[in-house]
């Protein structure tokens, strides 16, 4: 049996990148999965494909900062497979400006921020989550089950440039997730978040409808080579949405039963441990 046999998941912004990855995975992993996104063409596709791997998948266009738009996906879940197990709040953005320096991203002075950006990626990445674990909390209490997992970021944990709306949003889902674990966990319900570093897709900073890219920034950038990538941990190959993908797969799943509060760095790599002061690499040898 596979490790989420006869469960029944929502993930969020499935429609590409990671959520469509994990989608898959989930599904091979026995889940029944409902691909909520705010692309509906992009859902379709996820359902597809999970459905191509011969597994079980359905398809809702939905935006999650619309609360009526989450609490339909929950009752579509509900309506089609009679129960849901986990919900996965994975749908972010990061700004409209981008990340300075990646993707054509422009650096951005905070004084001049725009506030509508600012209150675009707090609803968002904050108040979406918000929301997704707000209408699933009811079935999940009568249930006596239920796992939640939100998508955070290593911007929540260490400072980037010039993106101060998604980093504080970031930071935010950490908190939420240790405040619901505390709240939730006498109805059985756990709550936990990644923090992804590597491994994540360029569609996260594409237009929306740009095609899915279904691989990491670290596989697009060309041939791979261990020796100069920054990534304390040198391995052949790059970091790619599955490692996140597999993690996220741990928290959900009865493996990590007694697992709940926490925010796990994914796709690390060890370049969160590493101290800001740099020093020769072969400093203290020979």
């Amino acid at each position: 049996m596979g490790r989420l046999e006869n469960k029944v998941a929502i993930i969020t912004g499935a429609g590409s990148g990671l959520g469509r990855q994990s989608s898959q995975l989930f599904a091979a992993e026995g889940a029944t999965i409902v691909v909520m996104d705010i692309d509906g063409d992009r859902a379709e596709g996820t359902a597809k494909l999970v459905s191509e791997q011969g597994g079980t998948a359905i398809a809702v266009q939905a935006d999650t900062t619309v609360e009526a738009d989450v609490a339909r996906t929950v009752q579509t879940a509900l309506d089609e497979f009679g129960k849901i197990d986990i919900m996965w709040a994975n749908a972010g953005i990061v700004s409209r400006g981008g990340v300075p320096g990646v993707m054509g991203g422009e650096a951005v002075e905070f004084e001049d921020y725009d506030l509508e950006d600012w209150n675009h990626v707090l609803t968002t990445n904050l108040t979406g989550p918000f929301l997704c674990a707000k209408h699933v909390t009811k079935h999940f209490r009568e249930r006596g089950a239920g796992v939640i997992l939100m998508t955070s970021s290593a911007a929540s944990l260490q400072a980037y440039h010039q993106i101060p709306s998604y980093s504080a949003s970031k930071a935010g889902i950490n908190a939420m997730v240790r405040g619901l674990a505390l709240d939730l966990g006498k109805y059985g319900i756990r709550v936990n978040a990644i923090a992804p570093t590597h491994g994540m897709s360029p569609n996260f900073l594409m237009e929306a409808g740009a095609p899915v890219v279904g691989q990491s920034y670290e596989e697009v950038a060309g041939p791979w080579d261990k020796s100069v990538t920054p990534i304390p941990l040198k391995l052949d190959r790059p970091p790619s949405l599955i490692d996140n993908a597999k993690i996220a797969l741990f928290l959900v799943s009865d493996d990590a039963a007694y697992t709940s509060g926490q925010t796990i760095s994914s796709g690390d790599g060890g370049t969160m441990g590493r101290v800001a002061i740099w020093f020769p690499e072969d400093l203290g040898q020979g």
